[in-house]
């Protein structure tokens, strides 16, 4: 339930969306439209499950539709890079954008501009959630597509001492790898799993969303005992095997929710120009995923 809109929808509403595929677990809807409620904007926040083969048609529409903005998420943030008039400087650094808003120019012509407020909210959860201390840290990454790439750059900015990347398809991991060396030569990064402990297990990958889903961590190659705090991206369900392995075998653990806060957060600070009702947006998203 969200908080209650002050008016109801008129020919003067416009709204924001959330696309993806899948998108039906998304809990954006939730947390977007109290934020909007609570600053009393006449906008409706939406979600559109749309094929990536359908992206760029899906974005032109919104800007023609005259949409405040979109966010984006699995599998288009890398797609969309490509598919905006304009990139922001967070778009630029970290390669994907998960935040597009239709800004009118000088001409009146309206254009999309694209942002990325995925990684400064990674990293804030983690401190907020699991208070770890990044600096020096030994990390172990798990997934190499749009999430894990932002996820890793972002950790080796903030300084992380080691980083370990697996992914299923080693290739990407390698990729990802060899980005870093070119960027923060001074960190240690390597393919595969570690031999000893890290200070942190961050799945990136979308493996735990479905019921059937096998685990995105192969026990046979490292034990989660060997990790002192775990941290699951996905947010739905509330607790992944994953997290609920690492909370039985004694591990810190947090799920994804306050990552999909800070970055809807500052979405919607990008669109409106104000300050969010970041208490008001958490209320909202503990209601929707926690019931």
């Amino acid at each position: 339930m969200s908080e209650p809109f002050s008016q109801p929808i008129d020919a003067s509403t416009r709204y924001c969306a959330v696309l993806g595929h899948p998108v039906k677990h998304s809990a954006s809807p939730a947390m977007q439209n109290a934020g909007i409620a609570a600053l009393g904007l006449n906008w409706r926040y939406l979600a559109f499950d749309v094929d990536p083969s359908n992206l760029r048609e899906a974005v032109l529409g919104a800007k023609r539709m005259g949409f405040v903005g979109v966010n984006l998420t699995v599998p288009h943030k890398l797609l969309a890079v490509e598919m905006v008039d304009a990139l922001d400087e967070t778009a630029k650094t970290w390669g994907a954008v998960n935040t597009i808003g239709f800004e009118a120019g000088s001409d009146g012509e309206i254009r999309s501009h694209g942002f990325n407020t995925d990684a400064d909210a990674i990293t804030q959860s983690l401190r907020e959630d699991l208070s770890v201390e990044l600096r020096g840290a030994k990390v172990l990454l798990l997934g190499a597509g749009g999430a894990g790439r932002v996820a890793a750059l972002k950790l080796v900015a903030d300084g992380v001492g080691e980083l370990y990347v697996v992914n299923r398809t080693e290739s990407k991991a390698a990729a990802v790898a060899e980005e870093i060396r070119q960027r923060h030569p001074a960190v240690k990064v390597s393919v595969g799993y570690p031999r000893g402990e890290v200070d942190l297990l961050l799945n990136a990958t979308s493996l735990g969303l479905k019921p059937e889903d096998a685990s995105a961590l192969d026990e046979g190659k490292f034990s989660l005992r060997q990790a002192k705090a775990v941290y699951d991206m996905i947010y739905r369900p509330a607790e992944t095997p994953l997290l609920h392995a690492a909370k039985a075998g004694g591990c810190r653990a947090a799920n994804g929710l306050g990552m999909l806060l800070y970055q809807g957060a500052k979405a919607l600070e990008i669109w409106s120009g104000r300050p969010a009702p970041v208490a008001v947006m958490r209320r909202a998203l503990e209601r929707n995923v926690y019931g």
